[in-house]
């Protein structure tokens, strides 16, 4: 597929995810590097968004909760080119309900190329990062080419 190239802007949006047996150590890195998230837009799935607004007054736009529709809703953002990058604190020892529904947000992560986190680790080496705080180009796929390619056949 033909790529294009998106921006990254100073001010990323990034979307936090905890499955429930990661929420706290989430919470912990959001307190740990409140500064650094201060001045970018937070989007969270319901139960997560809810504890870290509780948690540390950064204000999140929650979405629903991932088992009730929260992870499809980030996935949406991503596709849609809202979402920047996605910090994802999943709990790979222990299967939940709505696995399909993780797995499809991770795909749709990686197909539209944003940074993703699924560890501290990674999540400490992004927020570091010197792209972190400026601007930074992606390559994406060119949905509008695809489009072209599939209507002419």
């Amino acid at each position: 597929m033909e790529q294009t190239v998106r921006t990254l802007h100073t001010q990323k949006h990034i979307a936090l995810v905890a499955h429930d047996h990661c929420k706290a150590a989430l919470l912990k890195w959001v307190g740990l590097n409140q500064p650094a998230l201060q001045p970018h837009v937070l989007y969270a799935t319901g139960t997560t968004g809810n504890l870290i607004n509780r948690h540390t007054g950064l204000e999140v736009n929650a979405m629903l909760s991932g088992p009730m529709g929260g992870d499809q809703q980030v996935g949406a953002l991503i596709a849609e080119g809202k979402i920047d990058v996605l910090v994802f604190f999943w709990d790979p020892l222990n299967a939940v309900p709505h696995d399909p529904d993780v797995k499809a947000l991770l795909r749709l992560a990686t197909v539209w190329n944003i940074p993703v986190a699924t560890n501290r680790s990674t999540a400490d080496f992004i927020i570091r990062s010197p792209l972190f705080a400026g601007e930074t180009d992606i390559q994406i796929p060119d949905y509008q080419q695809y489009l072209t390619q599939r209507l002419a056949r």
